[in-house]
């Protein structure tokens, strides 16, 4: 295993970016995503996704050069065109007039809209707590989810994404979910592990429950907490896609297929001073941490995370990932 840290990381991720034709500031920008993923300890949205950011590259699929087109179609929304680009660079584009009207207003809408996939959604909402303000977040994915009772792959497992400021710079609780019982990942993980799933995770093609991930892969996942989950996911769909113009999860192919079209995915930013209406906010979340920490083990969401100083890669993955940066 390779013991790495974030700096390195980052430049063996720009270096790949930058080696199979993103542009310069582009490339940084998806780099420090990933790094920040793999540092708190969220591998799939991390070093795993490089190889295929690479690939999109080299095939078209994502332009990495491409300049996100700011525009402000009303008094506290700013949206961001990625243009068929990454969705990091639209975001960081955007970002500081967002802060700025929603600190002027109390509350703003960040819009980004036909991007590749962001993958990490709390790392975004993540700078918003940061600045001081609440950061809520919502996009879509490929469709992996079928409805309750159903069969067919409906929608992604469109995450939900929150970040409160502690008032010092830093986050008083933070979260990063999906709508669906499980993520994708999982699944296949417990296939290459030769280990069933629990009931509740997935269908099969047919609709059935299965305990069975290769029956569960050919089939749909299922929607956390069933019809509550099924909602929310609905909800996250009409904001990710429907509100910034981008495509339905429904039209989005495998988001690590090599070639295909962009991904045109969306993703919304709610952008909210807490103390816009009261200075009671900081006392009305101490009381809520408070009695969350009277149980030893219970916590608040985010409260022990951390980012590590060097974290663990497997050879294979690190060699590829510094292979990818010496094409040419």
């Amino acid at each position: 295993m390779a013991e790495l840290s974030y700096k390195q990381i980052l430049e063996a991720t720009k270096s790949a970016l930058v080696a199979h034709g993103a542009g310069d500031w582009q490339a940084e920008e998806v780099a420090q995503a990933t790094a920040h993923s793999e540092v708190h300890g969220n591998v799939i949205c991390g070093l795993q996704y490089v190889e295929s950011y690479c690939l999109q590259l080299a095939s078209g699929r994502v332009d990495g050069n491409v300049q996100p087109g700011i525009s402000q179609p009303r008094i506290a929304a700013i949206l961001s065109d990625a243009r068929c680009g990454f969705a990091q660079p639209a975001f960081s584009a955007a970002r500081d007039k967002a802060i700025e009207l929603a600190r002027q207003t109390g509350i703003a809408m960040l819009a980004v809209a036909q991007s590749h996939t962001c993958t990490s959604l709390g790392y975004f909402t993540e700078q918003i707590g940061r600045a001081g303000l609440m950061g809520l977040g919502f996009t879509n994915a490929s469709p992996v989810v079928a409805a309750p009772g159903g069969k067919t792959r409906v929608i992604g497992t469109n995450p939900i994404a929150m970040s409160v400021p502690d008032g010092k710079g830093g986050l008083s609780v933070h979260a990063d979910f999906s709508t669906s019982a499980v993520a994708l990942g999982k699944i296949t993980m417990a296939k290459y592990a030769g280990e069933q799933i629990p009931l509740g995770w997935a269908v099969d093609e047919n609709g059935a429950p299965t305990t069975d991930p290769e029956a569960a892969l050919r089939g749909s996942l299922c929607s956390a907490a069933v019809y509550k989950g099924w909602g929310l996911g609905i909800l996250v769909e009409l904001l990710a896609a429907g509100m910034t113009g981008s495509v339905n999860s429904l039209d989005v192919a495998g988001l690590k297929l090599p070639d295909g079209p962009p991904h045109r995915l969306g993703q919304m930013y709610i952008l909210i001073d807490t103390q816009s209406f009261t200075d009671q906010f900081p006392a009305r979340l101490a009381r809520l941490a408070e009695a969350v920490a009277q149980d030893e083990n219970a916590r608040m969401p985010g409260q022990k995370r951390r980012p590590a100083e060097k974290v663990e890669v497997a050879d294979a993955l690190w060699d590829k990932i510094v292979t990818l940066g010496r094409r040419g």
